[in-house]
């Protein structure tokens, strides 16, 4: 398995720069790089970000969003001789830290494993199959940029983190949604 951090949006809602926003005095990357397991590759260019981990750009694409940076990813997974990707975005600074465990216990013969909650599925937290590359490379062909579409499509089993004190999935979007965090840190 490879973890791949998915920061390669422009980070708009915050001013930009997203990924090296700070949380407690440190780049939101920091903190989700701590919480994932080894080897790391950061889904970006940015060559700020590859004190993380191994960059790994988006490919070009007619597609846009987290299904080209999970696309790229599982393609690159592909070459290098992964069998499993876990995606996790880089504006949630609060990842169980049994993610991994938990979706790779629930993947089974699926194309995907999703984290959920009460909100609903968290599409970018997911442990994927490299052999689900083909069909997300004929999605975004086709047009179809979502990513819980392409979950759907490859059979995705959902596992639920419902119970858990704070609020994992919490994601910065926003300046204020960082000042939040801030008073959720733990």
């Amino acid at each position: 398995m490879i973890t791949v951090i998915l920061a390669g949006g422009a980070g708009a809602r915050i001013g930009g720069d997203k990924a090296l926003r700070l949380l407690a005095g440190r780049p939101l990357i920091a903190h989700v790089a701590e919480r994932c397991p080894a080897p790391l590759w950061i889904n970006a260019s940015d060559p700020r970000l590859a004190a993380y981990g191994v960059l790994v750009p988006d490919l070009p694409s007619s597609g846009q969003g987290p299904l080209v940076g999970v696309w790229s990813a599982l393609r690159a997974a592909r070459a290098a001789g992964f069998e499993t990707v876990l995606t996790v975005p880089v504006d949630t600074p609060f990842l169980p830290a049994d993610l991994p465990d938990r979706l790779g216990a629930a993947l089974g013969e699926a194309g995907a494993a999703v984290a959920a909650t009460a909100e609903g599925w968290h599409a970018t937290c997911a442990l994927w199959r490299v052999a689900a590359e083909p069909l997300l490379a004929d999605r975004l062909a086709a047009g179809l940029w979502s990513l819980q579409g392409a979950l759907r499509a490859v059979s995705a089993h959902v596992v639920d983190f419902e119970g858990k004190l704070t609020p994992l999935f919490f994601n910065i979007n926003t300046l204020a949604d960082l000042a939040v965090a801030e008073t959720m840190r733990r």
